[in-house]
């Protein structure tokens, strides 16, 4: 429970932040026509978005199994995931476009002290934001809390440019604006389709990591009394993993002692494989004795 907590959390500090930034962001681009500040702007109106996602995945992902979803609610955060890599892709076409257009239309823009002090209070909040989230999606595993904070370092690094881009425009130099807020725009773009594979591979129940794959089957190999397994399936729901196979064992053992075998190994592999939420083992007999497990 203190996973989903800890995410309802980080998504509301995020909503609460980015709407601050947006608001300050919004007046002083307008005001000074800069278009690197008016990217960030749009990428704050993103970042609510984004946050807002968090939020509601979130709630949903943290809903207990039911009759309808035997597993649970987990791959919720991967569909809100997507939303919000979808919603990232579409601002960072619509901030490089605009970036495009200021430098081919030459356009300039009014220099304001506010520019500076705005851009070094979002990297302030920024960078805050990202410690936590950070930190919360790791210990977690949670792919909404770590879209989250891939976005606030992001920010910190793209409002670094504009902060550079508004020192540039002291000494009348406004190109470097229009080539930040193209900048801006393709950094967004590439962690939105980060983002988009992340869930997509869950979404797509792709396989458990190969290096989880072989520590299961270390596991089964301190069996000696289980000769081999084959059918090996895994599932992900939500962070976590569904596994099955097949275990053939000595033919004369009693149903209740393949079955105990079974049992046992289900437990050993729940326990010691964090991202395994459930095993399911079929019991086979055979005759012969093969020397691999594998």
């Amino acid at each position: 429970m203190n996973r989903f907590k800890s995410a309802k959390k980080a998504s509301t500090l995020g909503i609460v932040g980015n709407i601050f930034l947006l608001i300050i962001k919004g007046i002083i681009g307008i005001i000074t026509q800069s278009q690197a500040m008016i990217a960030d702007a749009l990428n704050s109106a993103g970042d609510i978005f984004s946050s807002l996602m968090t939020y509601i995945g979130n709630k949903i992902a943290s809903q207990p199994c039911d009759d309808d979803h035997n597993l649970g609610h987990g791959k919720a955060e991967y569909i809100y995931s997507m939303l919000i890599s979808i919603i990232m892709i579409f601002m960072a076409l619509l901030i490089i476009k605009e970036g495009a257009e200021t430098l081919i239309k030459n356009k300039t823009y009014v220099f304001s002290k506010w520019l500076i002090i705005v851009c070094i209070a979002t990297i302030i909040i920024k960078l805050a934001l990202f410690i936590y989230t950070y930190n919360v999606g790791k210990k977690y595993k949670n792919l909404l809390v770590k879209a989250n904070s891939k976005d606030h370092i992001n920010d910190c690094i793209l409002t670094t440019g504009n902060l550079i881009s508004s020192l540039f425009a002291l000494n009348n130099i406004y190109t470097l604006d229009g080539i930040v807020g193209i900048g801006i725009g393709i950094w967004i773009l590439i962690t939105g389709l980060k983002i988009f594979k992340e869930s997509y591979d869950v979404l797509m129940d792709k396989a458990i990591r190969e290096e989880a794959k072989q520590e299961v089957y270390k596991i089964i190999k301190r069996h000696k009394e289980i000769k081999k397994i084959n059918h090996f399936n895994s599932t992900p729901i939500g962070y976590l993993y569904q596994i099955s196979f097949t275990i053939f064992v000595d033919g004369n053992l009693t149903t209740f002692e393949s079955h105990e075998i079974a049992d046992n190994l289900e437990k050993e592999i729940t326990k010691e494989i964090d991202e395994i939420f459930l095993t399911v083992i079929h019991v086979n007999p055979i005759k012969d004795e093969p020397s691999n497990t594998k």
